[in-house]
């Protein structure tokens, strides 16, 4: 080989070890991270179905009892409508 040729050439160094203590830290933070924010949202959105389904009930609750004082009392739907909460204790307005 001439020395021309020699020149171009790089020398590969081999790669610098690196120590686990940073990364291994970094890594039990990220999953602990993972944990909360997976449970926060799992938490969140079941707090959300809870409150969906809550309010859902009371509507179909105030449903029927409306389709019943219509059918009972139409002249005084309304006034129907509020004693029978009051006395259930179903829907609130």
């Amino acid at each position: 080989m001439s020395v021309s040729a020699v020149s171009h050439q790089q020398e590969i160094q081999p790669a610098a070890l690196v120590t686990d203590s940073p990364k291994g830290c970094s890594e039990g933070v990220r999953l602990i991270t993972q944990w909360v924010v997976g449970t926060v949202l799992a938490f969140l959105m079941g707090s959300w179905l809870v409150w969906w389904a809550i309010n859902l009930q009371r509507q179909f609750s105030a449903d029927e009892i409306k389709g019943a004082c219509q059918r009972v009392m139409p002249e005084t739907v309304q006034r129907c409508m509020d004693t029978v909460i009051i006395q259930r204790g179903v829907a609130r307005r």
